[in-house]
């Protein structure tokens, strides 16, 4: 009973302390010239505080337990006008206490900007940043910021091999109403241009979740994979890095309901214009898909759905290839996405020793504040993208969500829409069509210990692929023990990869 009388007394003094110390803190926001021309002025202002800054922008790393997020959709913002922000204004937040009373007597804090709703701003950078800053908790605080950083770089580097590449969708413009343009970066091999009449096998290279097509730049940017890449030991074979932008995150290079037809785009466009561009062999048999993460989900799932325009697939930690074990969620027969069935939170990241780093609920939490609809179907991130990929639209011309964004309830007619692009449910119900067709062209690696619990899904493909019959799959998946995500990939191991089969096999090449 005392010990009792005593947590309450104390609980009482503090909670008393803590409303009695109310902090008022206010925002005067401003942005640099440099970043004023591709400012719109309507669109999502985020506050992230942390205890640590060892990453940068804080966004980074806004799951982790020791990281918040503050967010307000704001309207008509003047880009030459200094943005007041009082200590009344109503934020959404993933925190249990407001900007007025933060608990903690040091912080990191940093602002960003996000335009995301614009549609088809492919050229300018979604996000702008002000630079953290170390605050201590004083009385009040006035913080003054100018947005003087650009979240996405989206400049080519110039280089005699890496040509920009820029074509008008003809089938995105029509589905959206709108011109609708692609890009992608094209790396060029070293003895492109000493061999005019000589034709080339091509890679399509998809990056990891979100991943822009300027990601090519680390090749002129690393002097040792410059010196790789222009030696005469670095495969001859053109490299077509796709962009990752799409209206509510990574447009997964597929047709959807929600982002529209990029696999369409890809085939009936992209391809046939790259070929017709550049010099390469122009025959499914020499082109490929690589890719990790994201990347490799992609990678595999346009080799599976595509299997006519594709003569191999080098997938590295492929997102959940099935959706029985979607991370750690049975979509189909769980009914929650954020806690199992002993009512415990899903962790949705761990370090490969297998400590969890923090939960799907606290990354559905932070996206629904960085969506504009205060929710994770409009953030632009990991579960808003999948996502829009996966789920119908709804009337407001939204994806429909998974789950509720507050509960984690799983609506299970969305469920029924997402098994479309199950990759192992496909593969089970079109093997006798498509088995004979992927002969070959199959290439996995997985770390047993991904970081992301994506081994799992994987591990049910791989044991699906080796019970196929007529024809039995010749599918090569690698599983490389206490490895996490993407730690056996690059560039150069994915085209190392593609020029060693096109040796081994030279007449399917």
């Amino acid at each position: 009973m005392t010990k009792t009388l005593s947590i309450l007394l104390f609980s009482f003094l503090f909670f008393s302390s803590f409303g009695q110390n109310k902090k008022d803190m206010s925002f005067k926001l401003s942005i640099a010239p440099e970043m004023q021309d591709s400012f719109e002025g309507t669109g999502k202002l985020m506050v992230y505080i942390t205890l640590k800054s060892n990453r940068q922008p804080i966004s980074f790393s806004a799951n982790q337990d020791s990281t918040w997020v503050f967010g307000l959709n704001v309207k008509n913002w003047k880009k030459d006008e200094i943005l007041e922000i009082d200590s009344n204004t109503s934020w959404t937040s993933t925190a249990n206490w407001t900007l007025n009373n933060i608990p903690f007597k040091t912080y990191y804090l940093q602002v960003r900007w996000d335009e995301s709703k614009i549609e088809n701003r492919a050229e300018h950078p979604h996000s702008m940043f002000t630079k953290a800053v170390k605050l201590t908790n004083e009385k009040s605080q006035e913080i003054s910021a100018e947005f003087d950083e650009g979240g996405e770089k989206s400049t080519l580097v110039e280089h005699d091999l890496i040509k920009k590449f820029t074509l008008e969708s003809q089938v995105l413009s029509q589905w959206w109403d709108k011109s609708t343009s692609i890009n992608a970066a094209v790396l060029l091999p070293s003895g492109y241009a000493d061999n005019p009449k000589k034709k080339y096998p091509v890679c399509y290279s998809i990056g990891g979740y979100g991943s822009r097509y300027t990601r090519v730049n680390q090749i002129v940017q690393d002097s040792t994979m410059q010196t790789w890449w222009t030696s005469k030991d670095a495969p001859q074979i053109i490299t077509v890095f796709l962009d990752g932008y799409g209206q509510f995150g990574d447009s997964y290079q597929l047709n959807s309901e929600n982002n529209g037809p990029y696999g369409s785009a890809l085939i009936e466009e992209i391809i046939p214009e790259i070929d017709k561009t550049y010099r390469t062999e122009g025959t499914s048999e020499a082109r490929f898909t690589a890719g990790c993460s994201t990347g490799g989900w992609v990678s595999l799932a346009l080799q599976l759905y595509y299997p006519d325009d594709f003569g191999g697939c080098f997938s590295y930690s492929a997102d959940p290839v099935s959706f029985y074990k979607m991370q750690l969620i049975n979509i189909y027969e769980n009914k929650n996405a954020f806690y199992n069935d002993n009512s415990i939170e899903r962790p949705s990241k761990r370090n490969t020793m297998g400590e969890p780093e923090f939960s799907i609920k606290k990354e559905v939490q932070t996206e629904n504040v960085e969506g504009y609809t205060n929710s994770y179907i409009t953030s632009r991130n990991q579960w808003g993208g999948w996502n829009a990929v996966y789920s119908p639209r709804d009337k407001n011309g939204l994806p429909m969500p998974l789950f509720d964004p507050i509960t984690g309830t799983i609506d299970p007619t969305v469920a029924e829409h997402w098994k479309k692009y199950d990759l192992l449910k496909y593969a089970q119900e079109n093997w006798s069509e498509l088995g004979p067709k992927i002969q070959g062209k199959i290439h996995i690696w997985m770390g047993d210990m991904d970081n992301y619990y994506l081994n799992n899904a994987m591990r049910d493909f791989d044991s699906y692929l080796r019970s196929t019959t007529n024809p039995k799959s010749d599918a090569e998946i690698l599983f490389s023990p206490t490895c996490g995500h993407c730690e056996n990939y690059s560039i150069r191991t994915y085209l190392e990869a593609i020029e060693k089969q096109i040796i081994t096999k030279p007449k399917q090449y």
